[in-house]
């Protein structure tokens, strides 16, 4: 995060947005692309369609709850999300999230984001700063291992990087 960062515009929603909102089950048997295409059509029809990279999904309480599946972090990885903020997450949903490289923080409510203002995130420093609104928000900062899982582009990837250098995975 710089001074000349332009941040992503945050896209807010509630509590207890489960994974059936993020990956339709009616969409799961489509490619990542297809499947994005209707990530929270339930909750807000145009998401998908408005999102753009390096936007931020901001949430409520259990943002994740449900099934485990996977899709639903990828989707909206797919659709350029760069972080996701809720007050509380669902357990799996989160370590998918890690995974597949995409930063999950939590982030108290009350916090007064809104939608389309514009944020920049600091995942190491544990800091969210709202551009739109002047206002700084910490959070609690990822540990290393976990960002450096998330720099390489998740999981897979950071494993094979340091299988490729030697280490240990």
């Amino acid at each position: 995060m710089t001074a000349a960062d332009p941040g992503g515009r945050a896209f807010v929603y509630g509590d207890n947005i489960d994974t059936d909102a993020l990956a339709p089950g009616h969409a799961m048997k489509l490619g990542p692309a297809a499947l994005a295409r209707h990530c929270l059509e339930s909750v807000d029809p145009g998401f998908a369609a408005a999102v753009r990279d390096r936007d931020i999904l901001v949430a409520g309480r259990n943002f994740g709850m449900g099934s485990s599946r996977e899709q639903a972090a990828q989707a909206l990885k797919q659709l350029g999300i760069a972080a996701v903020l809720a007050a509380s997450f669902a357990r799996i949903f989160y370590r998918n999230a890690i995974n597949i490289g995409l930063p999950a923080l939590v982030l108290p409510a009350g916090h007064g984001i809104r939608t389309g203002d514009r944020l920049a995130v600091d995942p190491l420093a544990g800091l969210v700063v709202n551009l739109s609104q002047d206002r700084r928000h910490e959070v609690a900062p990822l540990p290393p291992h976990l960002l450096a899982m998330i720099r390489d582009g998740g999981l897979i990837p950071h494993l094979r990087r340091r299988l490729a250098v030697g280490g240990r995975p």
